[in-house]
């Protein structure tokens, strides 16, 4: 019996994705992915999730397609990204194993309600995780925690206040974030301190394996449409954030907050509005150290917020895992 963290992956890749898939294969148990419209469509990022599995010689691990779109609002994607299919870049085949006929919703409640201790990682909208607290409740219980890529303790970046998976399905969020469910959130604020840059695409072509020449190839293009469209020299990998946490928790440091999501503003809308009175000092910065305290008018803590990255530590982490594949 394997005594490596059991997990199920809710993704929508997505090039940062596919590190994700990399990552959470290599190091934890991973019981199954599940797939949610997001970074491309549905079918897109699906078989962008058996591509993944294929290079990195996986394909005994299970893919669930589950929502195509958000709870009530149209699905917004990301092509000026992550291109028309959702993981441009690399020129692979049509995958030879098929995604399997039983809903992602229903694979994540089976599953955490027949199985001790799993936890659930989210790298998309919620949808699909929202979509299981409202059809079973039960699962809440039985989830040990829930690590996510998205929102932000500071400012957005698909909007000047919401980060993108979250700006996706807002009500999603909401419900997540307010099911009692313990939730550890890598916001784009931590997200930002993980960014690639040619010296480490350099270093994934050096390592040789077919997985790593995949992820210099993702990280090309990813560099590449980034600078185009957000002026920057560089990738942030901003999904393998949050399977990195559940490998090695001191990668990144993180301080207990109150975390709702914003639904109604008109400049607002899918903002993680994140209070953090309870560790502030005379100074305006978070302060890592202080000891929280429920001195101030403000609700308990219901999740962790990432603040700080180990940005080396994550980088050997990602070079051993790209090695270890054949």
């Amino acid at each position: 019996m394997s005594d490596k963290r059991k997990v199920i992956l809710d993704c929508d890749p997505g090039h940062d994705d596919a590190f994700a898939i990399m990552l959470a294969a290599a190091h934890l148990d991973l019981l199954g992915i599940t797939t949610i419209g997001g970074n491309c469509s549905l079918q897109n990022v699906t078989k962008n999730a058996l591509k993944v599995l294929e290079v990195i010689g996986r394909q005994d691990i299970k893919v669930y397609p589950g929502h195509s779109c958000p709870l009530v609002a149209p699905l917004v994607t990301a092509p000026q990204f992550h291109g028309p299919s959702g993981m441009d870049g690399p020129v692979l085949p049509e995958p030879s194993i098929k995604a399997q006929e039983k809903h992602g919703v229903d694979f994540i409640i089976d599953t955490v309600m027949g199985t001790d201790d799993v936890t659930l990682i989210a790298t998309g909208p919620l949808t699909n995780i929202a979509a299981a607290i409202n059809k079973e409740p039960g699962i809440v219980g039985r989830v040990k925690e829930l690590s996510i890529m998205g929102g932000s303790v500071t400012y957005g970046n698909w909007t000047p206040a919401a980060e993108f998976n979250i700006f996706v399905d807002p009500e999603a969020a909401y419900r997540v974030f307010n099911s009692g469910m313990h939730v550890k959130m890598c916001g784009v604020n931590l997200t930002r301190q993980c960014f690639l840059v040619q010296k480490h695409v350099d270093q994934f072509y050096r390592i040789g394996t077919r997985s790593a020449v995949f992820a210099a190839q993702l990280v090309e293009y990813f560099m590449d449409a980034t600078e185009k469209n957000a002026s920057l020299a560089g990738a942030n990998i901003h999904d393998a954030c949050a399977v990195a946490w559940l490998i090695d928790e001191k990668l990144i440091q993180a301080v207990p907050m109150h975390i709702t999501v914003e639904l109604k503003g008109e400049f607002t809308r899918g903002m993680t509005v994140c209070d953090y009175r309870h560790l502030r000092g005379p100074e305006p910065d978070i302060d890592l150290h202080r000891k929280p305290t429920m001195d101030f008018r403000g609700e308990e803590p219901n999740a962790e917020a990432a603040l700080e990255l180990d940005f080396e530590g994550f980088t050997e982490l990602l070079d051993k895992t790209l090695a270890c594949y054949p």
